[in-house]
């Protein structure tokens, strides 16, 4: 999923190619998702794009006269700017919205269908999908101990839950949580002074880190984003089970649960504790290795 560094850069490539822009057409190709019948998306045709917002992990396009376009693209859906007049593409193509400079593409790689469009009225219709997350990059120290003491929580619960912190994902967190030198599973409300500042300094440094890697990499802005993913060139432990940990070595581990993956370094962050992994430690039960050393004699290092 898309999220506070990917959709920065989204908006940063989508601003000087649609806003101040009319928007000619819109055509819906997927009835799954357009997810409000009023005002309907025809109100938004032929309304200039005024501004573009991040609320959470949602693309927000603001239209002369009040009216708001939502993009939640959630795990599949993908933008992708091209000449105008461009059809969706057969079985991904979810829309396209036709510009003066060129038309943009909603995709999704997935039978799902789990991206979302919404169409509101005025600030009030667009504060109601606001889950109210802390802006971590603008949040102060203070601001953010609050917001991690306010419920107890895994770490990696807390960090991906957007009622608490806006933007923060599966891919994000994983980082994070690695930067910190901090379990997964350590709980939010059991944390020293000490750690909770590292945590988030780590926050601030990798979601920044992030940024400014993936607007190197878009020439900021010049180039549209094509491959948006959650696996990345150059992450530490996210996607990269079993591979080398870039602090100490240590293969990276994983946790897998419901339709994610987990990965973190035992040796950074739990002591060398190799974390229950519950898809696979209910089937070897008291074969699962306890540690790092057990973990690594089984595969025999």
């Amino acid at each position: 999923m898309p999220e506070l560094p990917d959709i920065t850069i989204y908006l940063e490539a989508l601003a000087p190619r649609i806003v101040g822009q009319r928007l000619e057409r819109a055509r819906i190709t997927s009835p799954s998702l357009l997810r409000t019948v009023d005002p309907p998306l025809a109100a938004a045709e032929g309304r200039k794009v005024v501004g573009l917002r991040r609320v959470g992990k949602r693309i927000v396009w603001e239209m002369e006269g009040g009216v708001f376009l939502i993009f939640h693209l959630m795990i599949a859906g993908r933008f992708k700017w091209r000449p105008q007049g461009t059809s969706p593409p057969a079985r991904v193509g979810l829309a396209s919205f036709d510009f003066p400079t060129g038309t943009l593409l909603l995709t999704e790689a997935s039978p799902k269908h789990r991206a979302s469009l919404h169409v509101v009225e005025g600030e009030a219709g667009l504060a109601a999908h606001d889950p109210g997350g802390l802006d971590v990059l603008a949040a102060d120290l203070d601001a953010f101990r609050t917001r991690l003491q306010s419920e107890s929580h895994t770490l990696k619960r807390a960090l991906t839950d957007p009622h608490l912190f806006d933007g923060i994902g599966n891919w994000l967190s994983d980082e994070i949580l690695h930067a910190a030198k901090l379990s997964l599973f350590q709980l939010s409300g059991k944390l020293t002074d000490e750690e909770i500042a590292r945590l988030y300094e780590a926050t601030q440094k990798t979601a920044r880190f992030w940024i400014e890697k993936l607007r190197a990499e878009t020439g900021g802005g010049t180039k549209f984003p094509e491959t948006v993913s959650a696996f990345k060139e150059g992450m530490a432990v996210h996607g990269r089970y079993k591979q080398p940990c870039p602090v100490c070595g240590s293969p990276v581990q994983r946790i897998r649960y419901a339709d994610n993956e987990a990965n973190y370094c035992a040796t950074c962050q739990t002591g060398g504790r190799v974390l229950a992994d519950r898809s696979l430690s209910r089937l070897l039960k008291a074969d699962w290795p306890r540690s790092l050393e057990e973990w690594e004699a089984k595969l025999g290092r």
